[in-house]
């Protein structure tokens, strides 16, 4: 008994030319079904992926690489010392990239170098890469020679939590200044009156943001508030060292936001060291909701900004081959202040 259908057979190796054949279409079709181009009619996308399903067909990423002008692969770039952050914006990245069969490469730069050896720098990893675009991460998604040398050669960028010119190109972020503010209302809700503050680089941007958030928000809660501020780097060691620097004084702070959680999760280890018991002798809130946020102990109270989320969406925008319209070029995300037991009432 026939069913009716026509059952086509499976090559033992299934190429482009086997999916045209069984769709009724040309390789052409199947190529810019493959490669998500626009102006593809539902309908022909339908017949496509039926085919390649009946074919249990792969494309051949090294194949079409060969074939046109792109390579396939987007690159992400780091300057960031804080492990946590690059493995979400590494998990985000690949996601994006094995939803849409991309290869992901990851370099970094010193942005902290003169301008003429960041050049160098970037000119080499744009010579060897062959990437079809590159995500920014901070403190690079505000570095003006970077930026500047990418758009000189037509390579398409997105940016993470940029500060300047926020406009300039595709870009996803979270409000890191109201955030920031959120902590401010919380160590204030909670009796804490002589606060401090630990802040990231100043060449980070969403560095920058946070302490403007923070500060803000407490000199409108009381002009006359002095806040305690450190420098820790966004790193561990930092934070250590930045927990001393504010608890040696004789009125240390009730209260320390720490810029991220690394930092943080060293002021904890700083009160260990000088006898003081967190939350009880100083409260802890922390930015990020890492996963070292629930190594520590206590459990640390935290922002939490959806980083993998951030990162699939800036790899979404360089892999789209559709312009974006000016809504889609920009993209914020919602933050979350996650309550745990790092931070308690003022004594």
């Amino acid at each position: 008994m026939s069913s009716g259908r026509t059952v086509h057979p499976v090559p033992s190796h299934t190429t482009m030319t086997d999916v045209a054949r069984v769709a009724g279409v040309s390789i052409k079709s199947v190529s810019r079904v493959i490669n998500n181009e626009p102006h593809v009619s539902q309908r022909l996308r339908e017949k496509v992926e039926a085919a390649i399903a009946e074919l249990d067909y792969v494309p051949d990423t090294a194949a079409r690489s060969l074939a046109g002008a792109r390579s396939f692969t987007i690159g992400v770039l780091f300057d960031n010392p804080s492990p946590n952050y690059t493995m979400k914006v590494l998990a985000g990245a690949y996601r994006a990239c094995i939803d849409n069969q991309y290869h992901l490469r990851i370099d970094t730069l010193d942005s902290f170098v003169p301008e003429a050896d960041l050049r160098r720098q970037v000119d080499q990893i744009l010579r060897h890469s062959r990437c079809d675009g590159f995500i920014l991460t901070p403190p690079l998604s505000d570095a003006k020679v970077l930026l500047d040398m990418l758009e000189a050669r037509g390579v398409a960028y997105s940016r993470i939590a940029p500060m300047l010119d926020v406009d300039r190109s595709m870009a996803v972020m979270i409000d890191d200044t109201a955030a920031a503010a959120a902590v401010a209302d919380l160590f204030w809700a909670r009796g804490h009156r002589r606060i401090g503050i630990i802040n990231g680089p100043n060449t980070h941007g969403a560095a920058v943001n946070r302490r403007r958030g923070f500060m803000e928000r407490l000199l409108q809660l009381d002009p006359a508030i002095l806040v305690s501020e450190a420098n820790g780097g966004f790193s561990f060691e930092g934070g250590i060292a930045a927990g001393h620097e504010l608890l040696a004084a004789r009125r240390y702070p009730t209260a320390i936001f720490a810029a991220n959680d690394d930092s943080a999760a060293g002021v904890i280890v700083a009160c260990s060291q000088l006898g003081l018991k967190v939350p009880s002798d100083v409260s802890i809130c922390g930015f990020d909701d890492s996963w070292i946020a629930k190594s520590v102990w206590p459990y640390l109270t935290t922002v939490h900004q959806p980083i993998d989320m951030m990162a699939q969406y800036a790899a979404q925008m360089v892999l789209s081959r559709v312009s974006l319209n000016e809504t889609q070029r920009l993209r914020q995300l919602d933050f979350e202040l996650i309550l745990r037991d790092s931070v308690a009432d003022a004594s």
